[in-house]
């Protein structure tokens, strides 16, 4: 199962993953949010409490899980984004010093 996830993903680009995963860590902060709300706003029953608590505590978890997963993926994308600038260094590089030289001889 997790190999077919890791298939799926390599076929997915790093800014459209990066993408998926903040909509899902937003959507995880509502719904904390919305969670810790209701634990302040409604008179809730100690079993009730209990429950909310733990499921705050569960959501917190995914978050962080979430945020750091968006850590590497920042990261990998940083360097992608620098190995881009360099192979167009090199490029120019290479078009100014064969393509450009011969015509100004």
């Amino acid at each position: 199962m997790a190999k077919l996830k890791d298939k799926r993903r390599e076929k997915i680009s790093v800014a459209s993953e990066i993408d998926r995963l903040e909509e899902r860590r937003a959507r995880c902060q509502g719904n904390l949010q919305s969670a810790e709300f209701r634990s302040r706003k409604e008179k809730l029953s100690e079993k009730e409490r209990q429950e909310l608590d733990d499921e705050m505590a569960i959501m917190n978890e995914r978050v962080q899980k979430l945020d750091k997963e968006l850590q590497m993926l920042r990261g990998e994308n940083r360097k992608n984004m620098l190995l881009s600038v360099a192979l167009l260094a090199v490029s120019a590089l290479f078009y100014y010093v064969f393509i450009y030289s011969e015509e100004d001889s």
